[in-house]
């Protein structure tokens, strides 16, 4: 095999990852991952080999999820991704007086994978890491569905907590990343002034994450 057809190849195998971890929490078909990335059965089924081998891809039958050896890559890479975030997270709360998160996309979900907590209030939400709610709920899972264009920021009210109100913009431009940075707080916040913000944090993060 030459370079050139070895990078083909590591680039498809690559497109046919991307592909089944986009079908979410279902289970994507060998026809439908042939038709997404542009190749025949026949090629998927070979490409699936050294990604199960590796556990990196889990099949049944015809059917294909994400496999179990994703979360050994991903135990390496989140504790980097929480240094990164750390000082655009510690300067963000400091001056919005909020709990700061950063959060990614986990199938349907969205996961708090950094969290800081301004130093100088009397009250603030406490919001741990780990914590994973719903795509669909709160601004932190919202502002990752953001298509560019208006604010770039998302509101939210009581959602996901009881008089919390949160202001969360994406991270945009990093490959692979599905992910948003955001605050929360008991107080009212005033989107105006906070949504630019959290967008330009997001931005900041981005630029560190793609530098």
């Amino acid at each position: 095999m030459t370079s050139r057809e070895g990078s083909l190849t590591l680039d498809r195998g690559l497109a046919l990852l991307q592909a089944v971890a986009d079908a979410g929490g279902d289970a994507a078909t060998i026809s439908e991952l042939a038709v997404t990335i542009g190749a025949s059965r026949a090629a998927v089924y070979r490409l699936l080999v050294p990604l199960s081998e590796r556990g990196l891809v889990w099949r049944d039958g015809t059917k294909v999820r994400l496999g179990v050896g994703l979360l050994r890559l991903a135990g390496q890479v989140l504790p980097q991704l929480r240094d990164a975030a750390g000082p655009v997270l510690r300067e963000l709360a400091e001056k919005v007086g909020a709990t700061a998160h950063l959060s990614v996309a986990q199938g349907e979900q969205a996961l708090a994978v950094a969290v800081v907590e301004p130093s100088w209030t009397s009250f603030h939400v406490a919001y741990r890491v780990g914590s994973r709610h719903s795509l669909t709920a709160g601004a932190a899972g919202k502002a990752m569905s953001l298509r560019p264009g208006g604010d770039g920021w998302v509101t939210s009210t009581g959602e996901l907590q009881a008089g919390a109100s949160g202001v969360a913009a994406p991270v945009r431009g990093v490959p692979g990343l599905k992910a948003s940075v955001g605050v929360v707080s008991m107080e009212p916040l005033q989107a105006a002034e906070v949504g630019p913000q959290v967008v330009a944090a997001a931005v900041r993060l981005a630029d560190i994450l793609k530098a």
